[in-house]
């Protein structure tokens, strides 16, 4: 058996609404979705992931990227320990930074990609945002030239698959709008119109995990949030509808990779 190694760092990050993270894992992750978009590069390893286009494996050099609320999951190749950088950006900082040069919604098309210029520029954005004395001039600088390159070398242009049914658009409407409340499967088929073996298949089929699978992620969302407004880890859990913290803890690890206590003093 491969022994499990993981670890995880969070930094401080010196501009509001990027949070910056670095990684060196065998772990795998199970599918699931961020409110932000992720943009990273593998430094050593390779990984294989889950998308909406299908199986994409990136290796050392390549850039990783999802758009918010798209499902993925991750995994090594040979169970070999990866390596590897994320920047996640607040969807409201894009929109602020790229209001002059965008048409239509953002979005990344690919979740990996080769490009050397995109590599050595988030390298020295990521160096600048987790500096002890952070440069501000030089990080906007860095921040709207890689944004411009993203959008302008990987951004939009993909069409979206249809939406999901009507039925499954009603299940998510309701795990959205209130994750932190406890629903079964019989009252979100009654919601939706449909019986429970329709919405979980259908369930499954448009959205890609469960619903059980997704309201635990919509939960460590929300919980990431309420963390990053300085609630205590404690009242975080109960808020977001777990049992308790230790619960949302091990939700938040094998979604982020990192626990809620570390998130919480890396944001303080």
């Amino acid at each position: 058996m491969t022994e499990r190694q993981h670890r995880a760092v969070q930094h401080r990050s010196a501009l509001a609404g990027i949070e910056a993270m670095t990684l060196a894992s065998n772990h795998v992750f199970p599918r699931h979705a961020h409110d932000h978009f992720g943009v990273g590069v593998i430094d050593f390893g390779a990984q294989r992931s889950w998308s909406g286009i299908g199986q994409v494996d990136a290796g050392a050099g390549d850039m990783i990227a999802v758009n918010p609320g798209e499902i993925h999951d991750g995994a090594p190749l040979g169970d070999r320990v990866r390596g590897w950088r994320m920047l996640y950006l607040d969807p409201a900082l894009l929109v602020d930074h790229t209001s002059d040069e965008r048409v239509g919604p953002i979005e990344i098309a690919r979740p990996a990609m080769r490009d050397p210029i995109l590599a050595a520029r988030f390298e020295q954005l990521f160096t600048r945002l987790t500096a002890q004395v952070p440069d501000h001039l030089a990080i906007e600088q860095g921040l709207l030239s890689t944004l411009m390159h993203i959008l302008g070398r990987h951004g939009t242009g993909r069409t979206r698959a249809a939406g999901p049914a009507p039925a499954v658009a009603k299940a998510l409407r309701r795990l959205d709008e209130a994750p932190e409340a406890p629903v079964s499967l019989a009252e979100l088929a009654a919601f939706s119109g449909v019986s429970r073996f329709q919405l979980l298949r259908g369930f499954a089929r448009d959205v890609g995990v469960t619903p059980h699978a997704y309201l635990l992620q919509r939960r460590v969302r929300l919980a990431r949030r309420l963390l990053a407004d300085g609630h205590a880890p404690a009242q975080a859990a109960g808020e977001a509808g777990f049992a308790d913290q230790s619960h949302m803890t091990r939700a938040f690890v094998r979604q982020f990779g990192v626990t809620p206590g570390r998130y919480r003093a890396a944001l303080a």
